[in-house]
């Protein structure tokens, strides 16, 4: 079942700028990210995803369509090469660098506020335990219990990006 245009048009809305940065960044061509980025949203109106994050299919979609293009272009037969024919542009080599990368930018903004607040004191700022439940006003068992679960949801999204 295809998507129809009010929920394409709210991809692009919510998704769109940081799937083109993620392709540009891959391609460092503007023309090719836009390409790519089109692509990438009639693949899922295509074939939309039922379960799961949005944010994460999209981007594996693009890195799958980036592979594809670079596969493309290695395929280029080397009797164009001899005729003088230019080579089509290759993808980068950095596409699952690049995906991590965004992935782990992202994915503490999908915690809880309480969550993030925690990992953000314990991990960003270097608090003890009980420097963080004295920051965040909590208490230290607390601290403890938010830093578990904030980790484990972490590892969740991370794990939709493989």
């Amino acid at each position: 079942m295809a998507l129809d245009e009010d929920v394409v048009t709210a991809i692009y809305r919510e998704h769109g700028s940081a799937l083109r940065r993620f392709a540009l960044n891959a391609s460092l061509d503007p023309v090719l990210a836009d390409d790519i980025v089109r692509e990438t949203v009639l693949r899922v109106q295509q074939a939309p995803k039922t379960t799961g994050a949005m944010r994460s299919y999209l981007f594996r979609t693009a890195r799958n369509i980036m592979i594809d293009n670079y596969r493309k272009s290695q395929r280029w037969p080397p009797e164009a090469e001899e005729r003088g024919v230019a080579h089509p542009v290759s993808v980068s080599g950095r596409i699952d660098e690049l995906l991590n990368r965004v992935l782990v930018e992202e994915a503490p903004l999908r915690l809880s506020t309480e969550h993030r607040d925690v990992l953000v004191a314990l991990h960003y700022r270097r608090f003890t335990v009980s420097e963080a439940a004295l920051q965040l006003n909590i208490p230290t068992g607390t601290v403890k219990s938010r830093a578990f679960y904030a980790l484990k949801a972490l590892r969740t999204i991370l794990d939709e990006g493989k």
